[in-house]
Formats: C-alpha cells, sequence, structure tokens
C-alpha cells in the first residue's frame, strides 16, 4: 500500500484582500491532493471584509479534518512578519506560500510535492499567471507577462525547469524554513529572494518548474500598480546593494529609461526640439510592443497596454534612482548568515 502524501501548510499573509480572499482559499481547498492540509491566514490590519471573511472561513471550516481554515494576528501589516507568524502557527513538513489574491492551478500542492522529492530542492515555485478580470487588469496581465514588460523573468514568462535564484511564492521544506529562521522581517519587499539567497548559501536548491501556475490578479488601478512598482524598484534597489552580484542588465533598464527620458524632455524643452525623440520612441516603442502583448484581448484593454507598461517602467525605475541608503544600511545591519545544518557523525 503506498505511504500517504506528506501532510502540508498552506500560509497566506492578507492585507485588504475581500475582494480576492474567499476565492482564493476555494482554489486550496479543491487541490486535487490526498494529503492533509491546513490553511494558516495571518491577518494584517485591513480596512475592508477581510477579517470577516477571514472568520467565515474558519467557521465554515471548522468541521472538515482535512481542511481547516486558521487565523493569526499580524499587527505590523507586514508581509514578512505575516509569513513568519503563520509559518509558527502550522505544523505540517511541507509548507505552500500564498498570497490573496493568488488562485492556485488545480494539481498545484502535489505538483509541487512531486518535485521536491524529484529534485531534491529546498524550496520549487513556477510561474506567476496574471489573469485580469476587466480591461485595465486585462492589460496590466497582458503587460506583466510580455517580455517588453518584466524582461526574461521566467516566472512572468515562463521557461525552462531547473534551478534559480528565486521563485515566485514557493513551495518550502519546513526544515529548510527552520534552519535559516524564517524571512528577514526588515525586507519589507524582496523577502522571497533573501530568504532564498540564504538557503542557497546553505547549499540547498532553489527549483523553478512551469509545471506549477498561480493565477495572479493584478492591482485594479494605475495607483496602486505604480505604488506597487515603485516599491519593487526601491527593494530591488536595497538587494542590490545588499548583494552586489545580483544585479544585471533587466534591473537596469528602468531607471536608465526614466533618466534617458527626463534628460530629453528637459534638452527637448530648454536647448532643441531633437531632445523629444527619446519620449518619443520610448512610446514608439512601448505601443509596438504593446501589440503583440495584446493579442486576442478587447481593443479597451489592448488601448491600455502602452499605459500599463510605461506605469510599470517609470514607477520601478523612480523606485530604483530614490531608494535611500540608509534603507539598505538598516537591512545590511539586520543581515542572517546563512545555516548549513550540520553534519551527521
Amino acid at each position: 500500500m503506498p505511504a500517504a502524501p506528506p501532510a502540508v501548510s498552506v500560509i497566506m499573509p492578507v492585507l485588504n484582500e475581500e475582494r480576492h480572499l474567499r476565492d482564493a482559499v476555494r482554489h486550496i481547498l479543491q487541490q486535487d491532493y490526498a494529503g492533509e492540509m491546513e490553511v494558516v491566514i495571518a491577518l494584517g490590519p485591513s480596512t475592508d471584509r477581510t477579517d470577516e471573511i477571514a472568520a467565515e472561513l474558519v467557521r465554515e471550516t471548522a468541521s472538515n479534518p482535512w481542511g481547516r481554515v486558521h487565523t493569526v494576528p499580524n499587527p505590523t501589516g507586514r508581509t514578512p512578519a505575516a509569513l513568519n507568524a503563520a509559518i509558527k502557527a502550522s505544523r505540517h513538513p511541507i509548507v505552500v506560500r500564498v498570497d490573496g489574491h493568488g488562485m492556485l492551478s488545480p494539481n498545484y500542492i502535489a505538483t509541487a510535492v512531486r518535485l521536491l522529492e524529484e529534485t531534491g530542492a529546498q524550496n520549487v515555485g513556477g510561474v506567476m499567471h496574471a489573469e485580469g478580470q476587466n480591461d485595465w487588469e486585462h492589460a496590466v496581465a497582458a503587460a506583466m507577462t510580455s517580455k517588453i514588460g518584466v524582461g526574461n523573468a521566467a516566472f512572468h514568462t515562463g521557461g525552462d525547469a531547473g534551478p534559480a535564484e528565486t521563485v515566485y511564492l514557493g513551495v518550502f521544506r519546513r526544515e529548510a524554513l527552520e534552519q535559516q529562521g524564517g524571512y528577514n522581517e526588515e525586507f519589507i519587499r524582496a523577502q522571497d529572494w533573501e530568504l532564498n539567497f540564504r538557503i542557497r548559501e546553505a547549499g540547498g536548491l532553489i527549483w523553478f518548474s512551469p509545471e506549477l501556475r498561480v493565477q495572479y490578479r493584478p492591482r485594479p488601478s494605475v495607483k496602486a500598480l505604480a505604488k506597487q512598482y515603485k516599491d519593487y524598484g526601491r527593494w530591488r534597489h536595497v538587494v542590490a546593494r545588499y548583494h552586489s552580484g545580483s544585479i544585471n542588465l533587466r534591473y537596469l533598464a528602468p531607471p536608465t529609461a526614466v533618466c534617458a527620458i527626463a534628460a530629453g524632455l528637459v534638452v527637448g524643452v530648454t536647448l532643441t526640439p531633437l531632445g523629444f525623440v527619446i519620449p518619443g520612441g520610448y512610446l514608439a516603442a512601448i505601443t509596438a510592443g504593446s501589440l503583440p502583448a495584446g493579442r486576442g484581448l478587447p481593443w479597451k484593454a489592448r488601448v491600455r497596454i502602452p499605459v500599463a507598461l510605461a506605469t510599470m517602467h517609470m514607477s520601478w525605475g523612480f523606485g530604483f534612482l530614490t531608494s535611500p541608503r540608509s534603507l539598505a544600511k538598516k537591512v545590511i545591519e539586520s543581515r542572517r548568515p546563512a545555516v548549513t545544518a550540520p553534519t551527521q557523525a
């Protein structure tokens, strides 16, 4: 008789997720997985109905022996603190990270557990498959899954299975999380990269596989998207200062574009109209790039793709350029050395 699959703890950091939380939990509880599961939701200080929906989910699953929902408080509202609180409150040997607006594909957990066994990895992850629910979100999803939007990032655009620096969300062996002491709570963003960096430093394997797909709901407005990508850029610069070998041309493209466009506008206004060639060329490039990205979408979504691309690029670049050294210094001072498992005598 085959052994039962390992039990799984699904951890969810949530803040103001009333739109998607119930649907995200439904995708977890309906997984095609024969092992026992629990869902631990770490509740930040939401101002919408998130806490009420979470309480309903706890009541509705109270009698479910293989898929109960629990909650823990996260008064700081910070994602890494939420993740650590949920890890501490969970109990199973496999830990699956899911966001409150992420929808797991039906065989996600079963596939991840199989890949952990096949590869010997400490963490496996896959594709962040953005899907919208209205014209703006469809446009953002198209931008987020196109190379002109995010470069060659495999977890956005797909790619071959293999070792990776980091992965989207992640399915971990608990011992890897406990060995490294969980997430570094100074990393408000990029906490996944930092944790995976320590796991790799300790000799662990991080594995990417396109078999793993999570539906991601994009930000619902230009303002929300701009804030998201400004934070991404701000924290990517912190990571670059934290670990100098982690930067590459893909990360330098948005800040370079911001500087070039700003310089072109200044030259165009003060010296010669030729300066406008740079911002004009950028607009032409993202307009042309949006055509294949928007294939198959309604025209109202297609015309919004250049706006989404410009918002992502300019906000990311601005965040990168304005990221304060003091923030990186604080984070570097909190550096946790990678912890290697003791060798057996």
